[in-house]
């Protein structure tokens, strides 16, 4: 081992690493146990905590992916710590906005992304290998979910031909246990595939700050610190984007649900084994619309799809472009250590107020599976205007909104007095009746 230089900051990036998997794993446990929590195959609790403990082991399972981000999509000659840290920041803010918005978006490309606009800021195109981001990131991200529909469309057309003659009381029950074999594997899967990515940066890093040869493997402890982070994340719930998951999309029942694990699990597991970062949320996401295709009298909600869709297109650059500005902070504060620790300081405040943000309109697991209502969640709308790019979709919906609130109040009202009206002449036949008795 050559000796280490910048210490400090090698610390400081390793931690900023572990906090993108930290964030990695509440904005993608909706991945795994959206839909068992929607088909209350499992408790929102208990569902976060057998994810969590699965995705810590199936990040023991596969290194292809970590030496797929570490390798195969930047020049690793160019990186350097800041470089590094830019790239991390940039994914965590849009890991954190998509998530304050419940926007299922690929955390695997928002990191992709961040490092990618870090690089260019830093080194120009030349330092992206744009062969290997094309063939292992972007290709991948347009397949994925075209091969998840198919596979989810298929499966669950076979499950509801195979079980059109069972009650269907026995098929809720049936499959509902189902359902938890089903999420454990897609949560394994993931632990395979999104827990490798941030294993991959700290390489890098390593790398970078010459503390590892350029051709070192990942070293043990980076992998223990790497799961276990991504653990501590998916136990946190990620709640709003398990509601969009498994509200937003459509309406499971447990053959659906079923039908969409197993066939996310079998994608992702196929592209952790040929070193593929492929989005997880891609993946679940085309299999919990196929679910919605394959189930005859099932819908889909194509307008929340189609939001997602967008968000998709524009994580990369929407990711790069805040990872080349954090660059560009470092290096017109003159570079170097202090730079990075005041970009470091920034991510720190903007994390914080985003949270802060989201406790406006919390969702826990005590409201994660209450019935999904455009009309009256704001949270769709606002993710409307951030994936299409048109803030000012925000103040037409937001009118909307208050519209919306209006009439149904004055519809709750109305049944009210109907529902008084009503009992008052039943009160009033009761006692003709008994009059007449008499």
């Amino acid at each position: 081992m050559v000796g280490v230089t910048e210490p400090l900051l090698l610390a400081v990036v390793v931690a900023t690493a572990l906090a993108f998997d930290f964030t990695n794993g509440f904005h993608d446990t909706g991945n795994a146990m959206a839909t068992s929590i929607a088909t209350r195959a499992l408790k929102p609790k208990a569902a976060v905590i057998l994810s969590a403990s699965l995705n810590m082991v199936g990040a023991f399972l596969s290194l292809t992916v970590a030496a797929t981000i570490a390798t195969g999509i930047v020049d690793a000659g160019v990186v350097t710590l800041p470089v590094v840290l830019a790239g991390l920041a940039g994914g965590i803010v849009w890991n954190l906005v998509t998530w304050l918005f419940g926007l299922p978006s690929s955390s695997s490309h928002a990191l992709i992304g961040g490092v990618v606009g870090a690089v260019l800021a830093a080194a120009g195109t030349g330092g992206v290998q744009w062969d290997g981001l094309t063939s292992k990131v972007l290709i991948p991200a347009l397949v994925a979910p075209v091969v998840a529909i198919l596979v989810g469309t298929i499966g669950t057309w076979l499950v509801a031909r195979l079980t059109k003659d069972v009650p269907q009381e026995s098929n809720d029950k049936l499959f509902r246990w189902g359902q938890i074999g089903s999420a454990s594997l897609v949560s394994l899967a993931h632990g395979t595939n999104d827990a490798q990515k941030s294993m991959g940066i700290i390489l890098l890093a390593l790398i970078a700050a010459g503390a590892v040869p350029e051709d070192s493997s990942v070293p043990f402890w980076v992998i223990v610190s790497c799961a276990l982070a991504m653990a501590l994340g998916t136990y946190t719930g990620g709640w709003r984007v398990i509601r969009t998951l498994g509200k937003g999309l459509v309406e499971l029942e447990s053959r659906q649900g079923m039908a969409a694990e197993t066939s996310s699990a079998a994608v992702i597991l196929l592209s952790s084994h040929f070193g593929y970062s492929l989005s997880t949320t891609h993946v679940a996401t085309g299999s919990i619309l196929g679910s919605g295709v394959g189930m005859k009298g099932s819908s889909v909600r194509w307008s929340v799809a189609g939001r997602m869709f967008a968000a998709w297109l524009i994580t990369v650059p929407s990711a790069a472009l805040v990872g080349a500005m954090f660059y560009w902070i470092d290096i017109s504060i003159g570079g170097g250590t202090l730079g990075s620790f005041v970009v470091f300081g920034l991510l720190i405040a903007i994390s914080f107020a985003i949270y802060m943000w989201s406790r406006r309109k919390p969702i826990s697991s005590k409201n994660v599976n209450d019935n999904w209502d455009p009309a009256q969640d704001s949270e769709a709308y606002i993710a409307e205007s951030v994936s299409v790019h048109h803030p000012e979709i925000m103040k037409v919906k937001r009118k909307r909104l208050r519209k919306a609130k209006k009439r149904q109040q004055k519809m709750l009202e109305a049944e009210a007095v109907a529902a008084e009206e009503a009992a008052r002449q039943r009160a009033a036949e009761a006692r003709d009746t008994d009059t007449t008795e008499r």
